[in-house]
């Protein structure tokens, strides 16, 4: 078996090793309890880079060749989304700490999971990967818009530092990976096949530090807060896929929409808030709970929809995607 079977096999099993690390931070917190601060920042920071180092110029270029759909996708999480985080928090009357992280959760973009997600899904992979392009660098805007309207009425929300936080922890390494693989191709590809496997042990690290700084607490809400994640993102696949056909759009359009919809960056609203919100330690928990549960789910929807693949896709909406890409192909 090669060095990259070997790291292949080891990224696809990244809900055992997330799960492993959560376990070890809940059981033995000293373990992984030192890993907080400046740590949680440069691991994440590192996560975002790889994926910068997977992007190229000619995925911006095939942004404009699915303009409906990626709107469809665009709006569709940053509205479903928070919505059903705030909604889920009143429903379970969660504790200000608790609702203020879910909520942060529900606001944050969509993560890199998500198009492992489509790709074991069979769905449309292209989309999957714009739709998390897009939301990811715009999430210097929805996510402090979307956390200060409605987890304001928890505790105060500094909009303009979610949003610093956001660029400076987020969006400049995806925009920094890009430009290294504009002018240092070579160097990049040498490096990037170990990105997956780096970010997986980076991803066990951030959430197993935060169970470990916050493992009695994490026992105490065990319950409430897994089903509080379980709820918001089956809600999140059920709607992403009931609003896409709806609208008439393609049954592969709709399964990929609702796998961006449901799945979301739990490291980034770790990170956030930690930073953001100092005095509410609990608020990064969810986002721990939402990292496990949404892979066990995304993990399963996944298992199902490839095991019954699409056979009659819609004609009229097939021909409307055709249509769409025509006209980005010849304006």
């Amino acid at each position: 078996m090669n060095l990259q079977r070997i790291l292949g096999t080891f990224t696809n099993l990244y809900p055992v090793w997330l799960i492993s690390g959560a376990l070890l931070g809940l059981f033995h917190p000293p373990a992984l309890a030192w890993f907080s601060g400046d740590w949680l920042i440069w691991a994440f920071s590192i996560v975002m880079l790889s994926m910068g180092f997977t992007l190229t110029l000619d995925d911006f270029r095939r942004l404009f060749r699915m303009p409906g759909s990626l709107a469809l996708g665009f709006v569709a999480h940053y509205t479903i989304m928070p919505l059903t985080g705030w909604a889920v928090a009143k429903l379970l009357h969660l504790e200000p700490q608790l609702a203020v992280g879910l909520i942060l959760v529900a606001c944050c973009p969509s993560g890199t999971a998500s198009n492992v997600v489509s790709f074991l899904a069979r769905a449309d992979v292209a989309l999957a990967v714009a739709v998390t392009l897009t939301s990811t660098l715009l999430a210097f805007i929805m996510t402090p818009l979307w956390t200060q309207f409605l987890a304001g009425q928890y505790v105060p929300v500094d909009a303009l530092g979610l949003c610093l936080s956001t660029l400076k922890i987020m969006v400049l390494p995806v925009l920094g990976g890009l430009l290294c693989n504009t002018f240092f191709p070579r160097a990049v590809a040498r490096v990037s096949r170990f990105g997956p496997t780096v970010s997986v042990i980076a991803i066990i690290f951030i959430t197993g530090g935060i169970v470990a700084q916050n493992a009695a607490s994490v026992r105490a809400n065990a319950g409430k807060l897994a089903l509080a994640a379980f709820l918001l993102h089956a809600v999140g696949f059920f709607l992403g896929y009931f609003v896409s056909r709806v609208l008439r759009y393609p049954k592969k359009t709709a399964r990929t929409v609702a796998i961006e919809v449901g799945m979301q960056n739990g490291g980034l609203a770790a990170l956030l808030a930690r930073k953001n919100f100092p005095l509410q330690p609990m608020a990064a928990v969810p986002a721990v709970f939402s990292a496990v549960i949404q892979n066990l789910v995304g993990s399963i929807v996944a298992i199902w929809w490839r095991q019954h693949p699409i056979t009659d896709e819609s004609a009229d909406g097939t021909r409307a995607e055709l249509a769409g890409e025509e006209i980005a192909e010849h304006p």
